[in-house]
């Protein structure tokens, strides 16, 4: 079970920013990508540094976790950690304590991810980590198609797992042997999809891997708290705009639909047409039931008069082409990104 935890209230001062938080993109509804630069204990393959020409690769393992797939509220993000094979154990369970993210303490987890990037730790010298953080905008872009193009959650999890993996491996050249990663669905399906895209590394997923391998427990904590921070600057500027119209409303809690904050502020906030911000996932059931049951304004497209006359969704529709589907304009809204399987 996830972290229900809740991150009210908002930023101050002495809150950590990770430079994987990038407010521009939280604010206007985008999903994107960050890695950190290879670690200096790390040596890549096909390095073109002339000191390390003759140097091998230092093998490496890397572990992927993800944050935030249950609520309502906020990104979902993809961590992946990795650093050298020698110094998985030692480094972070003997020497920092990693854990899975949900047993450690908010203290705690933003402490390790301030160590991770500060020049000059062990931790900063020896481990890089990339997220990927898809936005609720996005995630319910998918996730609402017409039933022959749906775009679920599963799909898009293993669409960001493959990304940050082969960002790292692929991209950024870190030798990796080793990958463990936490399940989506069922195990052994989901490893056999990444071993055909990922032929020559040996792959691991498993139930509750954050618990049993050091590196996805900091995976785990990676995407915990880029979540968490990324969370806090949405709600600071929606306080914003709250203030901006009045005295400012209750907080949303932890984001979750299981939280009764959160549903009370989803009800109080609910504009009739247009429902909520980018922080809101339209795609679940909280919202949904919100927009369609709860006073939410139906809006009925007008019939064109002229038969002749081009449709209002033949401008919006990306191919350019009339379509014959009547959810053409529905089914505008987003762009399934190409599939990798």
């Amino acid at each position: 079970m996830e972290d229900e935890s809740p991150i009210n209230p908002p930023l101050d001062s002495s809150t950590f920013v990770p430079p994987s938080v990038i407010s521009e993109h939280l604010l206007s509804g985008e999903s994107y990508a960050y890695y950190t630069p290879c670690p200096n204990k790390i040596t890549p393959q096909n390095n073109s540094l002339s000191t390390h020409d003759t140097a091998e690769s230092t093998p490496c393992v890397l572990g992927v976790d993800e944050a935030g797939r249950g609520p309502v509220l906020g990104p979902m993000v993809y961590g992946a950690f990795y650093l050298p094979l020698d110094l998985h154990h030692s480094l972070l369970t003997e020497q920092h304590s990693f854990d899975d993210s949900k047993v450690l303490t908010p203290a705690v987890r933003a402490n390790l991810m301030h160590l991770l990037n500060t020049p000059g730790d062990s931790l900063f010298e020896s481990c890089g980590y990339a997220v990927k953080v898809l936005s609720a905008r996005d995630i319910s872009s998918g996730m609402m198609r017409s039933p022959t193009a749906v775009y679920n959650l599963n799909a898009q999890a293993m669409d960001a797992t493959v990304e940050i993996i082969r960002g790292v491996v692929e991209d950024r050249g870190v030798d990796v042997r080793e990958v463990y990663i936490d399940t989506i669905g069922n195990p052994a399906t989901y490893q056999q999809k990444l071993e055909r895209i990922f032929p020559s590394l040996k792959i691991t997923v498993a139930k509750k891997a954050d618990s049993l391998y050091p590196c996805v427990s900091a995976a785990s904590v990676a995407a915990k708290v880029t979540r968490d921070v990324a969370l806090e600057i949405m709600y600071e500027a929606v306080l914003r705009a709250e203030q901006s119209l009045g005295p400012a409303l209750e907080t949303w809690g932890s984001g979750y639909p299981s939280d009764s904050k959160c549903v009370g502020w989803l009800r109080r906030t609910m504009d009739p047409v247009f429902g909520w911000g980018n922080e809101c996932r339209f795609s679940w059931g909280t919202a949904k039931e919100m927009l369609e049951m709860k006073g939410g304004a139906r809006v009925d497209w007008p019939a064109e008069e002229d038969e002749g006359a081009p449709r209002l969704d033949d401008f919006l529709l990306s191919s350019g082409g009339k379509s014959t589907n009547k959810d053409g304009l529905r089914d505008w809204y987003g762009h399934r990104q190409a599939e990798i399987l």
